[in-house]
């Protein structure tokens, strides 16, 4: 398996994305307890979910790297 590659932050931000780095704990905790109140609306539970997801494919990612 080939190393993880740095992000340019010049491409991410031309994609929209901004780069955020957090430690697997973080990542581990946001993955697990990020969610939203019984009356948010589909769009709040919608990007909620997104950062669920994006959370664990990092987290998974990183392990895999080690």
């Amino acid at each position: 398996m080939k190393p993880p590659q740095p992000t340019d932050p010049q491409a991410e931000a031309a994609q929209g994305r901004i780069a955020l780095w957090l430690d697997p704990e973080d990542l581990h905790w946001l993955a697990r307890h990020c969610c939203c109140f019984d009356d948010a609306t589909d769009e709040h539970k919608d990007r909620w979910g997104r950062i669920r997801f994006r959370a664990s494919t990092a987290l998974h990612k990183h392990q895999h790297s080690a």
